[in-house]
């Protein structure tokens, strides 16, 4: 597994760069300071699991590296690690196509949580979101469901409709003939595009399409 950890703190760098390494088997962990540096890395090295991304970064802020990885790397999941327990961060970050978000005070084995739950097909959303804090709107993001599953390609479509009808990854991928990476990359493609949080939203919005 290899993962990209993106943060101008370097004590926080190796900090938590030693703790995956050790609570994940064959994690080998990059490490960047700066959004920049990060994209370069990721241009050397294509088969990147994940990236986790500090929101408040010099240079290109957060948000925006967040739409920049989406547009340049869309297979590769970003988890944002922040600082800011704002649930209006939260909701910007998941709308700006982030897979997941883990507040800086959330415990390591959280992190290691966040990243498997996505790394598996899924959305991390925090408690502090999901328990629904004023103005958050329940927690989605806030642009939810707005993109057409037009958006999607032919094989996208066809793993959005085996999603639907309840299949998991693996599954998915014995009946279209793919791996298991190669669903989980379509899956959170599906997701970014449609800028949806879970399978059910992104199974509603194929009905609603007539997909099913």
């Amino acid at each position: 597994m290899k993962l990209l950890l993106i943060d101008d703190h370097p004590v926080v760098r190796q900090g938590l760069s030693a703790f995956l390494e050790r609570n994940l088997e064959d994690a080998s962990v990059f490490l960047a300071g700066s959004c920049e540096e990060a994209l370069a890395l990721a241009a050397d090295h294509k088969d990147l699991d994940l990236a986790f991304l500090d929101l408040m970064m010099p240079g290109l802020g957060g948000f925006d590296a967040i739409k920049l990885f989406g547009s340049q790397y869309p297979a590769l999941p970003v988890i944002v690690l922040s600082s800011s327990e704002d649930p209006l961060d939260v909701r910007r970050a998941l709308a700006c196509g982030a897979l997941g978000y883990v507040p800086k005070s959330a415990s390591p084995q959280t992190i290691v949580s966040a990243l498997r739950l996505v790394l598996s097909g899924e959305i991390y959303v925090p408690p502090l979101v999901l328990l629904g804090a004023p103005g958050a709107g329940g927690g989605y993001p806030a642009k939810a469901g707005s993109a057409s599953v037009d958006e999607l390609t032919l094989r996208q479509k066809e793993v959005l409709v085996l999603l639907a009808r309840g299949m998991q990854n693996k599954e998915i991928g014995e009946s279209l003939g793919l791996a298991d990476k190669t669903v989980k990359t379509h899956v959170t493609a599906i997701f970014r595009t449609l800028r949806v949080i879970n399978r059910t939203q992104a199974a509603s919005l194929a009905r609603e399409a007539k997909l099913l």
